[in-house]
């Protein structure tokens, strides 16, 4: 009966399940792991919405903010200015031209690194905001969630449980209302 007892308690476990834990060696415990994967994402969410958790902006951070707003439309209608004045005053326009034909070819270099310096860092700081929207999106997932749930139950309820309530009744005495109108009924004989 010992032997019986060492065989079972070798298979089964005393207080421990051999089983179990040799078969989790080769296929991953399902609930186990969709705990993990659940706190994983929970824990990335908090950090991804704690990173981007920034109070209002000051005066000066907004002043700043409209200043970085103004290359790009100064560049567009100062383009057309130029092709505007060279309509306008071709020799006016032709003498600027002859002017930029001056410039020494590093600084066109430099020129060209400064402004795709800015717009590149114009286009960190926009995907960086995009990021903080999302995170403040992903924080409101649970709430869109409830309400839905909350629509959906709604959606379920039978249609004599709606005519009981007051605001679904008031459309149909409007509507009961709407029938014994005389002056539609007189405009409704007239026409037909």
């Amino acid at each position: 009966m010992g032997v019986i007892a060492d065989v079972f308690s070798l298979v089964f476990g005393s207080r421990r399940n051999a089983l179990r834990e040799t078969l989790e060696v080769f296929r991953e415990n399902a609930e186990a792991g969709a705990a993990r994967a659940h706190e994983m994402q929970s824990a990335a969410l908090s950090q991804l919405a704690a990173e981007f958790q920034y109070g209002g902006k000051s005066r000066f951070d907004r002043f700043m903010d409209g200043v970085n707003r103004l290359p790009r439309p100064l560049l567009a209608l100062g383009t057309l200015a130029l092709m505007g004045a060279s309509l306008s005053d071709p020799v006016w326009f032709a003498a600027r031209m002859q002017g930029l034909a001056l410039v020494p070819e590093p600084l066109w270099w430099l020129l060209g690194v400064i402004v795709s310096f800015y717009f590149g860092a114009r286009h960190q700081v926009k995907s960086q905001e995009l990021q903080h929207a999302l995170a403040a999106s992903m924080a409101r997932v649970p709430q869109v969630a409830a309400n839905i749930a909350a629509l959906e139950r709604l959606r379920a309820e039978p249609p004599d449980a709606a005519t009981a309530r007051t605001e679904a009744a008031a459309p149909l005495d409007a509507a009961a209302a709407a029938e014994d109108n005389p002056a539609l009924d007189a405009w409704k004989a007239r026409r037909g």
